[in-house]
């Protein structure tokens, strides 16, 4: 059974740091795309950053050169470093990943449980 587990996030600052961190655990093949996605009070939940496998990234342009998002393969683990947050990132960050579970043929997407930011003073 594969699980992804969340940890970091909480309560900051305007212009203050956190970091997000997702670990996929269980019978995994093979992991393509890892990324973060976060939904906000009201709003459709929305990709905010993803690594493939052949480290290439995708920033949404609202986080562009504050947000940066890593991955180590041999620990199939992701990373989102935030900097320089803002009121309007406060919301529910998920992770997520492509994945291919043992005795299935198919890459299918997993979800962490999600964790909340809140950005205010």
């Amino acid at each position: 059974q594969v699980q992804l587990v969340e940890s970091g996030g909480g309560l900051v600052q305007p212009g203050g740091s956190l970091r997000l961190s997702c670990a996929a655990s269980g019978s995994i093949v093979s992991i393509n795309d890892m990324g973060w996605y976060r939904q906000a009070p009201g709003k459709q939940r929305e990709l905010v950053a993803q690594l493939t496998r052949r480290e290439l990234t995708y920033y949404t342009d609202a986080v562009k050169g504050r947000f940066t998002i890593s991955r180590d393969n041999a620990k199939n683990t992701v990373a989102l470093q935030m900097n320089s947050l803002k009121p309007e990132d406060t919301a529910v960050y998920y992770c997520n990943a492509n994945l291919m579970p043992v005795g299935r043929d198919i890459y299918l997407d997993y979800w962490g449980q999600g964790t909340q930011v809140t950005v205010s003073s």
